[in-house]
């Protein structure tokens, strides 16, 4: 019988409803499971839930949090076959972005997931989404960090929430599902990452300074100047299409030339959903020379890459030259 680790971090998923809107619910999580029988079934596996204290609304989540997650599969990693991160929506993105670079050389299958309306509603996706996670933390097949949703297995870090409302929550635009479950859960091998032959390393991220800056037409450039200081560490610009960006004088060309004489590393993403940043290709991306290309990565993942390779303690050219390389599926190759 195989057996997985439930780690219960908060979100909507374990949320009751209360005069404030939804809150953590004050029963154990495990309590809740134990009272629904589908979750009792011989199809599944053998579980066990961690719940952390304290629970959190996902927008609360930090580096810190990141860590823990990280650190509590490590150190459990010989004890199950699998295991399933409960998560609220809003951030597990960036969460699974971060765990990617945290736990390096997966042995063992790590799904995030949660879901849009709590468990003890009525009218839930929770407890498919729980189910299918379960059994897919079970198969032996992923070896790497995903996202759950509605029926699709996306790369933990190719993965954004799509939408705020809908049960299909989250898609990877730039790369494809790589498991979708119908009648069954049907595999894609060519896209799943391939069991390493290295050990497992825990990377635990220091809680560098990091921005984000997101372009739009008529964006007073000079009023972001005061952010770019020597403490700025890096910055991903979310350019419009293949990275393009307005010149408006060279006022954006002149903070990307102070960011870089501080020690700062710029990496440019795209606003839209897929495709791909690059640089040069029009001359309106003039102004971003000296920053370096995010290809198609996902904002969310550029994110985790900045915090990881800074972590690591490279030099400000090697972080440029590794944000542009492929570490564990960010981008492509």
């Amino acid at each position: 019988m195989k057996r997985i680790c439930i780690i219960y971090t908060g979100g909507t998923i374990g949320m009751e409803r209360t005069e404030n809107g939804y809150e953590p619910g004050k029963e154990p999580f495990a309590d809740i499971m134990a009272r629904i029988s589908d979750f009792s079934s011989p199809e599944l596996p053998d579980y066990d839930v961690i719940e952390f204290s304290p629970l959190l609304d996902s927008s609360d989540v930090t580096v810190n949090e990141w860590n823990k997650i990280g650190r509590t599969i490590y150190e459990k990693m010989d004890l199950y076959d699998g295991f399933v991160v409960l998560h609220g929506t809003d951030t597990m993105a960036y969460t699974a972005s971060a765990l990617s670079f945290i736990l390096q050389n997966l042995p063992k299958p790590v799904v995030l997931t949660g879901s849009q309306i709590p468990l003890c509603e009525i009218r839930s996706d929770a407890k498919d989404n729980l189910i299918s996670s379960m059994l897919i933390a079970a198969s032996g097949k992923v070896f790497e960090v995903c996202l759950y949703f509605a029926g699709k297995l996306l790369r933990g870090n190719r993965a954004i929430k799509m939408s705020a409302d809908s049960l299909i929550a989250f898609d990877s635009p730039n790369y494809p599902r790589i498991a979708e479950a119908g009648i069954d859960i049907k595999y894609r091998d060519s896209v799943l990452m391939k069991k390493s032959d290295k050990p497992l390393v825990l990377k635990e991220l220091d809680e560098e300074p990091v921005g984000v800056l997101k372009i739009f037409p008529g964006i007073q450039i000079e009023l972001f100047e005061s952010i770019i200081t020597e403490k700025l560490r890096g910055v991903v610009l979310e350019a419009f299409g293949a990275g393009n960006v307005p010149n408006y004088c060279g006022a954006l060309k002149n903070i990307i030339a102070k960011a870089h004489d501080n020690g700062a590393v710029v990496v440019a993403c795209s606003q839209c959903p897929t495709g791909n940043v690059s640089i040069g290709t029009y001359a309106a991306s003039g102004s971003l020379k000296g920053a370096v290309s995010g290809k198609n990565m996902t904002t969310e993942a550029a994110v985790a890459k900045l915090y990881y390779l800074f972590s690591c303690g490279y030099s400000v050219e090697k972080i440029k030259e590794l944000m542009e390389v492929d570490l564990c599926g960010e981008l492509d190759g």
